[in-house]
């Protein structure tokens, strides 16, 4: 079953492939700033919805196609991607020394059944109380601009990070076990979209 990626995310895309999935990547050009929702979690859920369906629509074979989006939860507002390094530093400056919570939205849309499966992972992240000078040396890395809540943990800002509370792939970007599930749920295990496997179906050796 042909497998394809709905985001541009290059983090979602190392995630799957280190897990042994090397999906198609088809960016689904979605304009996020054209949604809204009652909250965080519902926007994050919607978004993913609304990528997985998009490029579904321009498939004609059969794929699973997922789609995900993640946003940062702070005194109620849904804080996507910065964009400019003036946000990003205000940002930081507000969510330092507090805990936020990283909602990803998932969907994963199967085109031969035209059926559609998606929940959203929430994990809370504590954030180190950075100085002023910590947070300008971040924002010069150019890292945060295009990440949702301005930070990550798999890179740079990964020293930044006290401690999160949930599965760390939601603030990567992709929760391997909500996949999962839909995949199972959906009649496919992981070999039917490439995984490696031994001939009795059993996980084979990922690594040569």
């Amino acid at each position: 079953m042909k497998f394809v990626l709905a985001s541009a995310s290059p983090a979602r895309l190392a995630t799957l492939r280190n897990a042994g999935l090397d999906p198609e990547v088809i960016v689904s050009h979605v304009d996020e700033d054209a949604f809204t929702a009652e909250d965080p979690a519902a926007l994050a859920q919607l978004l993913a919805e609304q990528k997985a369906t998009a490029v579904a629509n321009l498939l004609t074979e059969p794929a699973l196609v997922l789609g995900c989006d993640s946003v940062l939860e702070l005194d109620g507002e849904a804080l996507g991607k910065p964009g400019t390094r003036e946000v990003a530093v205000a940002r930081w400056k507000q969510m330092r020394g507090r805990t936020g919570v990283l909602r990803t939205g998932h969907a994963l849309y199967n085109t031969r059944t035209r059926s559609l499966a998606g929940a959203v992972g929430s994990t809370s992240v504590h954030f180190r109380n950075l100085s002023d000078e910590e947070i300008d040396a971040y924002v010069a890395t150019g890292e945060p601009m295009d990440v949702a809540g301005a930070f990550t943990i798999d890179g740079l800002g990964g020293w930044f990070i006290d401690e999160i509370q949930g599965d760390p792939h939601t603030v990567v970007g992709v929760s391997l076990p909500l996949v999962y599930g839909f995949i199972r749920g959906m009649g496919y295990t992981l070999g039917d979209l490439g995984w490696p496997t031994t001939s009795s179906g059993f996980p084979g050796r990922l690594y040569r």
